[in-house]
């Protein structure tokens, strides 16, 4: 008879919680699924083993009698003996269940003598046909997106994993990094539902607008004389509309002007929107007449003589 160390096959120590064993096993599994090594026969039986060494270390009383064997098998092999002469027999699971249905040779494949030795009967899992089940994994995929489609919600196209086409809603608001979930769009399971597909959105950078999370800013074009004397400004917002935006007599280059409600709208809270931040930019008059020269020049005497 084979010992068999599960602790070592699994790559955790004796006094591994729970826990610790469930994310080996899941890691191992994952990695020599007969699905991920078709044909390989090689992962096939590490598969087994790694099925039948959680088998038993999941089982609290399992785990327990595994536990006292190993501590006896080591103290015998420590002491010198030969680990062939050890004595098996207080171990033997007696009144073994035999299984009249299908295969017993298919069935009983999976697990080794010495697991039938210490247990014997049928597992919680059908022998050698795993039941084992699997979410599968979650992916994510770049979306890029312009400000325009930012700003207002869009759609995308998307192909899932399963060959399904998809038409996946992008909500208005969204900024870079954002991820929008679609589920079950991921890597198919392992006898479980397949995981989920995260759209990671890149929102492209703008000519004239620049997103700070729900904010937008801007320049605004504003001429010297509206500078001075104070008017209204036209400006086109991503969605098309014109808005006005006033201008205070004397405004100076380079005031942030803020237009409440008028940034990126909130993808979490519909209805509620972030602000437009206009920054403006005075513009100086060109190609000057000379008439309008001297009025500067009179301009300029004035303000000198005060």
């Amino acid at each position: 008879m084979e010992f068999k160390d599960y602790y070592a096959i699994l790559g955790v120590s004796p006094d591994a919680s729970e826990e610790e064993i469930k994310r080996a096993y899941r890691k191992l599994a994952r990695q020599y699924h007969p699905d991920v090594n078709p044909g390989d026969k090689a992962a096939e039986e590490k598969f087994k083993e790694i099925n039948e060494a959680y088998e038993v270390l999941s089982d609290p009383e399992k785990r327990r009698k595994y536990d006292e064997l190993r501590r006896q098998y080591e103290a015998w092999r420590r002491a010198g003996y030969d680990p062939g002469q050890f004595d098996w027999s207080p171990w033997v699971q007696p009144g073994r269940v035999r299984v009249e249905v299908g295969d017993l040779e298919d069935l009983l494949s999976g697990f080794s003598d010495f697991f039938e030795m210490l247990f014997g009967g049928m597992p919680r899992q059908t022998r050698g046909r795993t039941t084992t089940r699997f979410r599968g994994r979650d992916i994510e995929q770049p979306v890029a997106l312009t400000l325009e489609e930012a700003f207002q919600g869009t759609t995308r196209i998307i192909r899932a994993r399963d060959g399904r086409r998809l038409e996946v809603r992008i909500p208005p608001g969204v900024r870079t990094g954002a991820r929008v979930r679609v589920p079950g769009a991921g890597e198919p399971g392992y006898g479980g539902p397949p995981g989920d597909l995260y759209l990671v959105v890149e929102v492209a950078p703008h000519p004239r607008f620049e997103q700070r999370d729900q904010d937008l800013y801007a320049t605004l074009p504003v001429d010297l004389y509206t500078a001075v004397l104070g008017g209204e400004v036209p400006f086109r917002h991503l969605d098309g509309r014109t808005l006005m935006v006033h201008i205070p007599p004397e405004t100076q280059n380079g005031t942030l002007i803020r237009l409440r409600g008028e940034g990126m709208p909130s993808p979490h809270h519909p209805g509620e929107r972030g602000d437009l931040y206009l920054r403006v930019s005075v513009e100086l008059p060109r190609n000057l007449t000379p008439r309008e020269r001297e009025l500067f020049a009179e301009l300029a005497r004035l303000r000198r003589g005060r």
